[in-house]
């Protein structure tokens, strides 16, 4: 069975909702996932989605970077960490910086990040990173971050939806992270990322859907769904000269040991 590495979900959506999907992932060989927060809704979805789905769901919760700069307490993110059954939060995310939308918020979000870093450290949990047109600043919060990162040497986070240039690959590569690819690696015009996936090694590769965003080809501009992530493990798998099954052992291997799943 596969992991979908990140998957967000409405805090708006009923039992049923979040049930079906759940189940359309069953089907498609889908077995777990990570549901991932940013803000105060986002989290509480993804706690109530873990919690409905103890087996199968895991949560990570965080305060990203859209609410940089306003009054937002890293404390409150302790909180519903510590206030959850154990086991219950896998990792704190996402986090990061983004300067292609909020360029004009480029000073706090690096507060933001770097406090949750350091809450990440204190509690022993991964982090799950995001990161557009912020390559420099990015690196030097997670190579602070490597440095004084005291947990398990596999389990110091990744850097989602991976975008980057194969430079950025390496060094990540290099503090221990690993990293993650989403349906943008089917897009047509995704060469150079197609190649970057091509040289990541097999345990530090993790596959994700991003839903309901990045819907991968032929679906590309609908809602994405759990349920395509076979598409993008397929396409990795034909880059890598691997078979699909051997592909979701690795992939899902790499997820246990980061997420303890």
């Amino acid at each position: 069975m596969l992991t979908d590495s990140h998957v967000h979900f409405r805090e708006t959506m009923s039992s049923a909702e979040i049930g079906g999907i759940i189940e359309r992932a069953r089907i498609a060989g889908v077995g777990r996932l990570i549901a991932v927060g940013c803000e105060p809704d986002a989290n509480a979805a993804a706690l109530r989605v873990a919690a409905l789905f103890p087996e199968v769901v895991k949560a990570a919760v965080s305060y990203d970077r859209s609410l940089a700069g306003s009054d937002v307490r890293v404390d409150d993110i302790r909180t519903l960490i510590e206030s959850a059954p154990p086991g219950h939060v896998a990792a704190i995310g996402e986090i990061g910086l983004d300067y292609h939308h909020s360029p004009e918020t480029a000073e706090s979000q690096q507060e933001l990040m770097s406090a949750q870093l350091i809450l990440a450290r204190e509690l022993g949990l991964p982090v799950i990173i995001h990161s557009r047109d912020a390559e420099r600043e990015t690196l030097i919060l997670l190579k602070e971050h490597s440095r004084s990162w005291r947990g398990g040497p596999d389990q110091i986070g990744v850097v989602h939806c991976f975008t980057g240039s194969e430079s950025m690959a390496r060094a990540l590569l290099d503090l221990g992270f690993m990293i993650s690819f989403s349906g943008i690696v089917t897009f047509r015009n995704a060469d150079s990322l197609r190649e970057v996936a091509r040289m990541i090694p097999g345990d530090r590769l993790l596959i994700e859907t991003d839903t309901p965003y990045l819907a991968p080809v032929p679906h590309r501009g609908k809602p994405n769904e759990p349920c395509y992530l076979p598409l993008v493990a397929s396409l990795l798998a034909g880059l890598r000269g691997v078979t699909l099954e051997e592909l979701a052992i690795q992939t899902t291997i790499n997820a246990r040991s980061l997420f303890r799943f």
